[in-house]
């Protein structure tokens, strides 16, 4: 029996705690040990993307890093974004241009398009696309998450520019 490792870390803002075995991926311990069902297990080998979380601003893969690499950082999730109304602009244009089907990949190409929009607020669509090459998806093709991530982008714009309005006039 291999002895469990303590670790102490940030998610979605929270402080979490949780005991590990040292092989275990951050994937199993979210989905198992944590309840955190979100990021989906694909491919198990960081190819498909459907395992995407940010991990102290970096996105990861969470099938490939291993649980205990997670003590005394900040990790993301899906469940961990939301906007003023509950749900993202990511996750609002989603739904609004029907940019999945199944949901296996969801999560993933959401914060994966998060994770571009940290970096690059205002992306063209090849760099979305690019952006979004290490994530697959089966059933939906890619223009429709492309038009959405864009879509949130100027969303997102938008609800600054009127921030930024609301906060000048104060």
């Amino acid at each position: 029996m291999t002895k469990k490792i303590p670790v102490e870390t940030q998610i979605n803002g929270e402080e979490v705690e949780f005991l590990c075995e040292p092989r275990q991926s951050l994937l199993e311990v979210l989905r198992e040990g944590l309840g955190l069902t979100g990021a989906k297990e694909g491919c198990n080998n960081g190819n498909c993307g459907a395992c995407n979380v940010i991990l102290e601003g970096v996105l990861v893969n969470s099938c490939l890093v291993l649980a205990v690499e997670a003590q005394g950082k900040s990790i993301l999730t899906i469940e961990g974004l939301r906007g003023v109304n509950g749900l993202h602009p990511l996750q609002e244009e989603y739904l609004q241009q029907a940019a999945l089907q199944c949901g296996i990949c969801t999560p993933g190409f959401i914060v994966s398009s998060y994770a571009l929009l940290q970096q690059n607020p205002h992306p063209t669509e090849l760099e979305v696309r690019r952006w979004l090459a290490g994530n697959l998806c089966r059933c939906t093709g890619y223009d429709k998450i492309v038009r959405a991530v864009l879509a949130a982008a100027a969303k997102m714009d938008m609800e600054a520019s009127v921030d930024a309005l609301v906060s000048w006039k104060g």
